[in-house]
């Protein structure tokens, strides 16, 4: 971290130190210690910990944007699998922020707001790729008024809790992206026609089960 800026460092290693320990278990002595600063001059920078998780926050809603903006790049299954490996590229960068997600909406308001606009809009795409793919020919007709938005929805509460979820199981083993997928792509399987049965397994298959 020689090249970088103390502010960087401090939240470089306040992100590290959140995922290791939990929100609620760092102080500000142990980010110091950790890029060997005292505390003063990393409240110079950072007058509390609230100060440094909304900034941590910045970076977390510039990362999720440029998730969100790669939707619809290609025009068939490649393009969910491909904005699913950069949630799961996310929720790895970030597990903290699920793990201890109501404490981190409790302390501010604007995260909150911010948030809320985040997963409306991440729902919303997952929904109208249903849409999407029934015109396409590959999903079945909605079986009942609604089953597509609890689908929607079901959907991400997987991808955003999946790590936290296997946290809280105990779950040994580094998380993989193509497990990750794997789970997600299940969710959907059962509403492909034959026709996005084929298709999920000439283009997706082999990236989950023999990824490169």
């Amino acid at each position: 971290m020689a090249d970088l800026n103390t502010k960087q460092k401090i939240l470089i290693a306040s992100i590290q130190l959140f995922n290791e320990n939990g929100l609620a278990n760092v102080r500000l002595q142990q980010i110091a210690d950790e890029i060997g600063i005292s505390v003063g001059n990393l409240a110079y920078h950072f007058k509390n910990k609230e100060a440094i998780i909304e900034a941590v926050n910045e970076n977390l809603d510039d990362d999720i944007t440029e998730i969100l903006s790669a939707y619809r790049l290609f025009p068939n299954l490649i393009d969910f699998d491909y904005q699913l490996s950069k949630y799961f590229s996310f929720l790895q960068k970030y597990p903290f922020y699920f793990l201890d997600l109501l404490e981190i909406e409790r302390m501010s308001p604007s995260i909150h707001s911010k948030r809320q606009h985040h997963v409306s809009k991440m729902i919303s795409q997952i929904r109208r790729r249903f849409d999407f793919n029934q015109r396409r020919g590959i999903i079945i007709k909605e079986l009942r008024e609604g089953l597509y938005d609890n689908l929607a929805n079901s959907i991400w509460v997987m991808i955003s809790f999946w790590h936290a979820q296997n946290s809280a199981r105990g779950i040994n083993g580094i998380p993989t992206p193509e497990k990750f997928k794997e789970m997600v792509w299940n969710l959907v399987y059962p509403y492909f026609t034959e026709a996005g049965k084929r298709e999920f397994e000439q283009l997706i298959i082999p990236l989950i089960k023999h990824p490169s």
